[in-house]
């Protein structure tokens, strides 16, 4: 199943965070696609540093529910404790989409409940699947209008294999 995993950093090595991240992402499947590396600014919590974002795609065996407890397994190994919600973060990684599943757990919901309402995921996302639709059939590119007045600047990061 193909899914869609974002990725996010905005304490310590950011950059170092991300490509981290995005090797032990590789045990839990074949990846695909890397988006190129975002900063943006913080939602929320606004008091804090920009963050770096993308998104990669991987072909996984693993259920949703089973990829997003790997996925928080692997936030813990790199370090990551939970604060406030919205608020700084070593790394950060939300299964956005799984296939064309639609799940709602008390653990797990995919697609991700607020990607919709972040370019910060959308951009990236559309970049490695520009023909992903949302469960409900919806192009994914077609959310990106509405999003259009948060600011994302791409960047250059080593180390990120931007494509792949």
């Amino acid at each position: 199943m193909r899914a869609a995993v974002a990725l996010g950093a905005n304490l310590g090595d950011r950059a170092a965070n991300l490509v981290d991240a995005l090797e032990r992402i590789r045990e839990l499947g074949r990846v695909v696609a890397a988006s190129g590396v975002y900063e943006t600014a913080p939602q929320g919590m606004v008091r804090q540093d920009a963050f770096y974002n993308a998104v990669v795609l991987v072909d996984t065996e693993l259920d949703p529910v089973e990829l997003v407890g790997r996925l928080l397994d692997i936030e813990r190994e790199m370090g990551r404790i939970r604060g406030p919600r919205w608020g700084p973060r070593l790394i950060d990684l939300d299964l956005i989409l799984h296939g064309d599943r639609s799940i709602r757990t008390s653990s797990v919901e995919v697609p991700h409940p607020r990607y919709r309402q972040r370019r910060f995921v959308l951009e990236p996302l559309i970049e490695v699947w520009p023909h992903a639709r949302d469960p409900d059939g919806t192009p994914v590119a077609d959310l990106l209008g509405a999003v259009s007045d948060q600011e994302v600047a791409s960047i250059d990061v080593p180390g990120w294999p931007t494509g792949l």
